[in-house]
């Protein structure tokens, strides 16, 4: 998708199809769409009495050949009540007139934009766009090449666009393509994306973007001594890979070091304690925190904040085999911790374990993980927020309130203690999972081993990661949750 800035009124604007927006309170003259033409008003005021015109959120109007309008067609998107918009919502905006529109064979529209809404509106309208314009649907031998949005002009028609404006935009689709490049890691099918293929796609991106990459294999997994990592290894046939991206800009201080660890089960059977077969295909998105590391590593690249960022993925499959291992195994982590297997489907805190203590190894000051880790999140949080823990509160609230501003939503949950019983071993210092209740609990608190004294923020996105419904500014399927959470974190870190 092109997206460019365009100076121009509106009743002289020739693209195929213009979006404005408007609020439940006046849909005909709220929002953006108050700015239209009198007499296409008072086309709107008349829907609005019949109450075709509504305002509600994501509400779809579409209005053939407005008079005095050269534009073919006019779409009003519906942005809810005004008092309790956000910024972010604006993408959401633009995603749904996009969504809307290319499923008519519009290949080119604009977006009316406010000048008041400035750079910050600018670059979440673009975001919003290119995310729309996604589909899950790359083995589909049929595939409707002619539903896509080509051209997406932001109008302005009071002031000229700012270099500011223009910079905007390069933020927004930066951020979305990586976020998209996510999502496209995520939706690969298993035998697409083996620990090598994944670790091919992170290692051709660094070579596109100019980070540093060290792949390390199994030889080098196993005299690194990661006991964790190679436990759930080697019951696969295929060979493990824990991937090291490094970003070092010469202007970035010293410290803090940000690790970004991500979970990179890329299929978890769950090992002899096997998962019911039942939703099982969906395992193949057990990469999703690993995914997502590689999707922030894109954009800060990109986007080059004055941070030093290393992200380490540690990358196997969860299989069955004789090699497999076994409840009641005792395995010794890279950290030198011992941990009895109760559950061989605890696995990504076992891939986690060895991938946080190799951060710190590499000098990381601060570590941020990422996991599709427990079902328990899901219960608790549903698949629309994702569940934050943390030792550090300092770091948790800055994870938080980045997901506030760009629209991921994010809730904490406790870090206590008096957990700490539950997943205590009588043989060994842990035991891989605690039980039934409290599981995402306890499954974060058991990755928080790891990280000792390291200031530490651990996300569970089991259930954001994926979305089985399609929204109206979202294709159903892989979400990119959170990538645009640690890139806004990162991005305003520095500042």
């Amino acid at each position: 998708m092109k997206i460019e800035l365009q100076h121009e009124a509106v009743e002289k604007l020739s693209l195929p199809a213009l979006a404005v927006y408007s609020f439940e309170e006046e849909p005909s003259s709220s929002g953006t769409a108050r700015r239209l033409p009198s007499n296409v008003q008072k086309v709107l005021e008349n829907l609005q009495a019949s109450g075709e015109l509504t305002g509600k959120a994501y509400e779809c109007t579409l209005i053939h050949q407005p008079a005095g309008m050269a534009v073919q067609k006019l779409l009003v998107v519906g942005a809810g009540k005004k008092e309790k918009f956000k910024p972010f919502q604006l993408g959401r905006l633009a995603g749904a007139a996009v969504r809307f529109l290319r499923a008519r064979a519009v290949h080119e529209m604009a977006w009316l934009i406010e000048e008041e809404d400035g750079a910050k509106g600018i670059q979440m309208t673009a975001e919003g766009a290119i995310l729309a314009d996604y589909d899950a649907d790359r083995y589909r031998t049929e595939q409707k090449v002619d539903r896509r949005v080509d051209l997406f002009a932001l109008v302005c028609d009071k002031a000229p666009a700012s270099e500011a404006w223009a910079a905007a935009i390069a933020q927004g689709q930066a951020i979305a393509e990586a976020t998209n490049f996510t999502r496209d890691l995520v939706n690969e099918p298993a035998n697409q994306m083996t620990p090598t293929l994944l670790a091919q796609h992170a290692r051709e991106m660094a070579e596109r973007a100019g980070l540093g990459y060290q792949e390390l294999g199994t030889e080098e997994i196993r005299g690194l001594k990661m006991g964790a990592l190679w436990a759930v290894a080697q019951g696969s046939d295929e060979p493990p890979r824990l991937m090291v991206l490094r970003y070092t800009p010469e202007d970035a201080p010293e410290a803090p070091v940000i690790g970004l660890v991500g979970k990179g089960i890329t299929f978890d059977s769950g090992g002899i304690s096997i998962k019911p077969s039942q939703d099982m295909h969906e395992m193949k998105t057990d990469m999703a925190g690993g995914a997502t590391m590689l999707g922030v590593m894109q954009a800060i690249a990109q986007l080059k904040p004055r941070v030093r960022v290393i992200a380490v993925v540690p990358s196997t499959e969860n299989m069955v085999s004789g090699k497999a291992y076994r409840p009641g195994d005792v395995i010794t982590s890279m950290s030198g911790k011992t941990i009895e297997v109760l559950n061989t489907d605890a696995e990504g805190r076992l891939a986690l374990a060895d991938g946080l203590a190799y951060a710190k190894q590499l000098g990381c000051t601060v570590l941020i993980d990422a996991a599709t880790l427990t079902g328990a999140v899901m219960v608790a949080l549903g698949n629309i927020t994702t569940g934050v823990f943390g030792r550090d509160q300092e770091w948790v609230n800055r994870v938080i309130s980045s997901g506030t501003e760009t629209g991921e939503r994010m809730w904490q949950l406790p870090v206590d203690d008096d957990y700490r019983e539950l997943y205590k071993s009588s043989i060994a210092d842990l035991a891989n999972t605690g039980g039934r209740y409290g599981g995402a609990i306890t499954a974060a608190m058991f990755v928080g081993e790891f990280a000792g004294d390291t200031p530490w923020v651990h996300m569970d996105i089991a259930g954001t990661r994926w979305s089985n419904e399609e929204k109206p500014y979202l294709a159903k399927g892989p979400t990119g949750v959170p990538v645009r959470t640690l890139v806004h974190l990162l991005m305003h870190f520095a500042k």
